[in-house]
C-alpha cells in the first residue's frame, strides 16, 4: 500500500530592499530560482526592477527615495496572498498603520532602516531583509527569503557581502 501526503509545494519568495540604484550580482544569484520577488522600496531606478523581473514576477513598493516618472506607478503599500498567507509590503514600517489581524495579514515585509530583522508580534511575522544596495555604516549587505507552504511561513535573511 502506498501512502500519499498532500503537502503543498513550497513557494520561495525573495526579499530585497534599499538597493538604491545598485543591483549587485550577488543579489541576483541569491534570488535565482525564486517563484516571486518582493522589493520593499528605495529602488531608485527602473533598471533594478527590470533585472529582478528577469528572475521572477516582482511586487514592489515606492520608498522615500523613489521619485520621478518611473516611480509614479509604484504603490506605497502592497498586499498579496501566496497560498494561504497574506503579505503586506511597505517601505517604512512607521507607515503601516492598519489593524493587521482584522485584515488577516500574516507577514509584513518592510525596508527603510537597512537593518535586517525577523520578529513576530501578535501572530504576525515582521521581516526586514536589510539593504542589498550600497553599504551604510557598518550594516551588512543582505537579502531575505520567505518560504510559504499552505498556511505556514518561515523567513531568513542572508549576508551577501562580508
Amino acid at each position: 500500500m502506498t501512502s500519499r501526503h498532500s503537502r503543498s509545494p513550497t513557494t520561495r519568495i525573495g526579499l530585497i530592499s534599499d538597493t538604491h540604484n545598485l543591483m549587485r550580482p550577488e543579489a541576483l544569484v541569491y534570488l535565482a530560482g525564486c517563484d516571486l520577488i518582493i522589493h520593499a522600496g528605495d529602488i531608485c531606478n527602473q533598471a533594478v526592477l527590470d533585472a529582478l523581473r528577469k528572475i521572477a514576477p516582482v511586487t514592489a513598493v515606492r520608498g522615500n527615495n523613489d521619485t520621478g516618472d518611473w516611480a509614479a506607478s509604484l504603490p506605497t503599500h502592497a498586499t498579496l496572498t501566496v497560498q494561504q498567507v497574506t503579505i503586506r509590503v511597505v517601505h517604512d514600517i512607521a507607515e503601516l498603520g492598519a489593524d493587521l489581524c482584522s485584515e488577516g495579514v500574516g507577514v509584513v515585509v518592510s525596508g527603510h532602516s537597512h537593518k535586517p530583522s525577523i520578529s513576530e508580534r501578535d501572530g504576525v511575522l515582521f521581516v526586514n531583509p536589510g539593504s542589498a544596495g550600497p553599504r551604510r555604516f557598518r550594516l551588512p549587505v543582505c537579502a531575505g527569503m520567505l518560504r510559504v507552504e499552505g498556511a505556514q511561513v518561515s523567513a531568513t535573511f542572508d549576508t551577501l557581502l562580508m
